[in-house]
């Protein structure tokens, strides 16, 4: 049923019911007064000017003016009061239509679903809002205090929340822009470990000796975020040292030998090994294969092991602090 129609029949059976009433007032007094002038009528009726009592007391015409007052505004309200009804009607028609339309929107897009829920319902309120001011202007209400105290109010919050509000928008880039994911190995916020949960107000992230780390998202967004497996591989960067004495091309295939011989190295880009400069005591060595961020730990471990058991089988020699303690002894003694 259409709700307009309801509320304009309401509107003139309303209309109706006070012309009636203020109808029979009139014909009541009316026939008072015939009474009072013919000496019949209403019998039993005494009427003293005197008194307080009586059918004067009642002030007919004072009410019969009273119910026209209200009969005229009623008729002027109503316009009033029907825009103001279609106007909070369609307005929430819409304001569910477009929180819908935002949802199946964002529902499309890799958003968290929390994110979208609240700017939803933020959206929804926000509209709300609008149609009620609009309706309640329609209806003659001066909403300009009320917008007044309604701003006061949002700044008020706004001020007490801004710690929580900075943690609120970081979260809200973090989930937009996606600098990290579930799952990634990341340095943020000064924590190193393992993206646990990314909330809106918080991250959790599982640090590498087995701890729950909670990183404000303001934190997080206001440093530097260090990523170690958004590109899907990471260098693996290793220094081995030989002797003085030992035979550097034969050290550098042995090298190259097992890092090609491991499946878990990525052949491109190719492992770097090479001569980077001449300590103390030995001749240094870089290792540099590239290993998926899952492999990483496996290959640093084994790799140091292999070379070990390489060079102690091919006779290459791996240089240690050492010190040489020459006694001369005293001639004179």
């Amino acid at each position: 049923m259409n709700p307009l129609r309801l509320i304009q029949d309401g509107s003139t059976e309303l209309t109706q019911a006070l012309n009636s009433i203020a109808k029979s007032i009139q014909d009541l007094s009316t026939a008072v007064a015939a009474s009072g002038a013919g000496g019949g009528g209403l019998e039993g009726v005494s009427i003293d000017p005197g008194s307080s009592s009586g059918l004067e007391s009642l002030d007919l015409n004072k009410w019969e003016h009273y119910l026209t007052v209200a009969k005229d505004k009623a008729v002027d309200f109503a316009p009033a009061l029907l825009g103001a009804t279609v106007i909070f009607l369609l307005g929430w028609i819409a304001a569910r239509v477009v929180t819908s339309l935002l949802r199946k929107a964002l529902g499309k897009s890799k958003l968290d679903p929390t994110l979208i829920n609240f700017a939803a319902s933020c959206l929804y309120f926000a509209l709300m809002a609008f149609v009620f001011i609009s309706a309640a202007t329609k209806l003659g209400i001066n909403t300009g205090s009320f917008v007044a105290v309604l701003g006061a109010a949002t700044f008020a919050i706004g001020f007490a929340l801004q710690g929580s509000l900075a943690n609120f928008a970081a979260g809200v880039m973090l989930m937009i822009f996606r600098p990290v994911r579930e799952g990634d190995l990341v340095e943020a916020g000064g924590v190193l470990g393992v993206v646990f949960e990314i909330g809106v107000f918080a991250t959790e992230i599982n640090t590498l000796d087995g701890k729950r780390a909670v990183v404000a998202n303001s934190s997080i967004t206001g440093g530097n975020i260090i990523n170690y497996t958004s590109n899907g591989r990471l260098r693996v960067d290793m220094t081995f040292g030989i002797g003085y004495g030992d035979d550097m091309d034969k050290a550098t295939e042995l090298m190259r030998g097992i890092l090609l011989a491991d499946e878990r190295v990525l052949a491109d880009p190719a492992p770097t090994v090479a001569c980077v400069g001449h300590g103390s005591s030995s001749v240094d060595f870089i290792c540099r294969p590239h290993v998926k961020p899952e492999h990483y730990w496996g290959v640093w471990f084994d790799t140091h092991k292999k070379v070990k058991e390489a060079f102690d089988a091919n006779g290459v020699s791996i240089p240690f602090p050492q010190r040489d303690i020459h006694v001369h002894a005293d001639l004179a003694s």
